[in-house]
């Protein structure tokens, strides 16, 4: 493998190499039916926001002349038509899943029809329901030189109609757009009982049509769906007033230009030119699918009361040191590490800020929030901690993207009970997942902390794998208190003695665990790292991680979404493997091994926290890692990598050539994966 380019894939690339993987768990038997049909759901939401903000992105660097070329040496244009070409592949992949299992649902009596498939007395029925429901919400909106165009709003799904006037007319053919309403469920039931049947709503408003337009000719219609860019043209840099500067931005996006067009397969050519040309897009940005256009919408058949054909209700487990106690008791006889959703979010974490603000000793507490949910027990904890005096200081991340609107309202509800909210930092976005408690104790004041990889989200903690350390270790507590005066006051500390803090010290600190890995091999001693994350792009550290690699440093990544490091190239990453976990639980906690050139991993150095070896993650984000010391945590950590080691189900190998390889008993369906084989390791460890 010769020159510079191809020593890194393409991020977009591999991005979508990610998002298929994500596809093909609707393919995977071991997964239930109906959890295969969320699948393909999860698919297209993960698609939606790729093209608001990756393509998006994209066309702002088109637009704005800028030379950009990306880390294999793509220019925009380039990365533009290649995604075209992937997606339009997947959208026919997903089509021909969701076919295979309609045929498997219809077994288990579960059906989708079409209109002609209907009977006479379910077409009154449904007509019924139309006219009742549908009909009086829906406003067509006819173009003529009166009336503009109407705006299309990001992700809504509308009706395109041809129409032509049945009297002379001084042009041929009229465009007109019915929007699909949002509030009214996509999949019509028609019928109950032990057989369930479904038809869309689209069906029946085609079929409907001539009640919305008497006096006019219908020629044809087709169903279109439109994304809008994410990515804000205006800068924070120079703001002065960033909530203002957030809300400002929130309407720009609202009104933002369309980046893709995805209009049903086969669909009338004067209709898609007419949308082409008023959304002011290229071919590239016109993608044909087949129905139904937005996955999304499958949720309704989901939702069917058949739990034989979805996952076992998963119940995170209290652990045994937290049952009955008082979190400040757990805690004064030593560190607690928990391990989210196998063991409860609600009564460790929640319970501890919950007790803190309740407890007449604690005096402070102060939390980092970067997303958090409509209804937040966290937030609500913290109002009520403010109402009795303490002192509560919260960093609340407007730039949170799409939580943006979510965190303002927050933050104005905390600020009008007295809590001091600060708006995050102009030029970082504050990443890092943190708390403090100052407590009033005999000895003296007294600080609790906690550091996880994940938001402190209680609906997200159910299914996101995150790692959480509730300590009152004196280095890490002392690191965080000037943590926090820096997020407050903006005046920067850069001597942290414990944590490796984002972008202070944390990539020179990593350099430095890598380089001494590869002292460690020169030395003939064992060199290894493994490493856990959500994304690899950092250019730097690659190179750093192929240094190792020529060194004979023995390397393991972990890398669930994309990964522009390239493993397996003689003389340069032959020592690398990369493997990608994708399975009922989304991966995201990040965990980092060196070994230190012992043999046994109990002996090496474990981190955990919030960053990724991304260049955003090192340099333009606050972020937070910190060392994991007690062995008894340590063994927890070796477990949950000696699991995914061990994984032939879920873990997919990445090849040179940018393919990842299927999971040696991907067809096995009795085989246990990294996640099942965690949820019995903790049944049978809080038993």
């Amino acid at each position: 493998m010769e020159g510079e380019s191809l020593k890194f894939f393409n991020r977009e690339v591999s991005w979508l190499a990610f998002n298929r993987r994500v596809l093909l768990q609707a393919e995977y038997k071991g997964h239930p039916l109906l959890e295969r049909l969320r699948f393909l759901s999860i698919f297209t939401s993960n698609q939606d926001e790729f093209f608001m903000k990756r393509v998006g992105g994209l066309k702002r660097q088109i637009q704005s002349q800028a030379a950009i070329q990306s880390i294999d040496g793509m220019s925009p244009r380039e990365q533009i038509k290649k995604i075209h070409e992937i997606v339009q592949k997947d959208s026919d992949k997903q089509f021909q899943i969701y076919q295979g299992i309609r045929a498997e649902l219809e077994s288990e009596n579960i059906h989708f029809l079409i209109w002609e498939e209907l009977n006479s007395a379910q077409k009154k029925k449904v007509k019924e329901y139309f006219f009742e429901r549908v009909f009086p919400v829906l406003t067509p909106l006819t173009v003529d030189p009166s009336h503009p165009f109407p705006f299309i709003s990001n992700f809504s799904t509308s009706l395109a109609v041809k129409l032509k006037m049945k009297k002379r007319s001084s042009y041929d053919f009229v465009f007109s757009r019915i929007k699909i309403p949002t509030h009214l469920p996509w999949w019509i039931q028609v019928e109950f009982g032990e057989k369930k049947s479904f038809i869309s709503v689209t069906q029946v408003l085609r079929h409907n049509l001539k009640e919305l337009y008497p006096g006019m000719k219908v020629l044809g219609s087709l169903l279109f769906r439109v994304t809008r860019n994410a990515v804000l043209s205006s800068d924070d840099e120079d703001t002065e007033d960033l909530m203002e500067h957030i809300s400002e931005a929130l309407k720009e996006r609202k009104f933002a230009e369309a980046v893709r067009l995805e209009v049903l397969s086969g669909g009338d050519p004067w209709l898609i030119d007419f949308l082409k040309h008023e959304l002011r897009l290229q071919n590239d940005d016109i993608f044909e699918v087949k129905p139904p256009i937005d996955f999304t919408s499958l949720k309704p058949i989901y939702n069917v009361d058949r739990p034989d054909l979805k996952y076992n209700p998963w119940r995170p487990i209290v652990p045994t040191r937290t049952r009955n106690i008082s979190m400040f008791d757990v805690l004064s006889r030593g560190d607690l590490l928990v391990h989210h959703p196998y063991e409860s979010f609600k009564f460790t974490i929640e319970k501890f800020i919950r007790e803190a603000a309740n407890d007449p000793k604690v005096l402070a507490i102060k939390i980092t929030l970067y997303r958090t949910g409509d209804e937040s027990p966290i937030v609500d904890a913290l109002i009520q901690a403010a109402e009795k005096g303490k002192q509560v200081v919260c960093l609340v991340e407007l730039q949170a993207r799409f939580d943006e609107k979510r965190n303002i309202r927050w933050a104005q509800i905390m600020e009008n009970v007295g809590i001091h909210v600060v708006y995050g930092l102009v030029g970082y976005k504050t990443h890092s997942k943190t708390m403090i408690v100052i407590r009033d104790e005999e000895d003296g004041n007294k600080i609790y902390a906690h550091i996880g990889t994940g938001n402190y989200h209680t609906v997200t903690s159910n299914f996101y794998t995150d790692l959480g350390l509730l300590t009152t270790d004196p280095g890490i507590t002392h690191d965080l208190m000037y943590l926090f005066n820096y997020l407050t006051s903006r005046a920067p500390h850069k001597e942290y003695q414990s944590l490796l803090v984002a972008p202070m010290n944390m990539k020179e600190r990593f350099f430095k665990l890598i380089q001494d890995e590869m002292n460690f091999a020169k030395k003939k001693k064992p060199g290894r790292i493994i490493a856990k994350m959500n994304s690899l792009e950092d250019q730097e550290v690659i190179e750093k991680l192929y240094e190792a690699s020529k060194a004979g440093v023995k390397i393991t990544l972990y890398v669930r979404g994309f990964c522009s490091l390239v493993p397996g190239i003689k003389g340069i990453s032959e020592n690398i493997e990369v493997y990608s976990i994708v399975g009922r639980f989304l991966e995201h906690s990040r965990i980092y091994f060196f070994g230190r050139g012992k043999e046994k991993m109990k002996d090496g150095d474990f981190y955990i926290g919030s960053a990724d070896w991304m260049y955003r993650n090192l340099n333009n984000r606050v972020e937070i890692i910190t060392p994991i010391k007690h062995p008894e945590h340590k063994a927890i950590l070796e477990t949950i990598l000696e699991f995914h080691l061990e994984d032939k189900v879920q873990a997919w190998k990445l090849e040179p050539s940018g393919k990842y390889l299927k999971p040696s008993k991907w067809s096995d369906v009795k085989a246990s994966g990294s996640q099942s084989n965690l949820q019995k390791f903790y049944i049978l460890k809080h038993q």
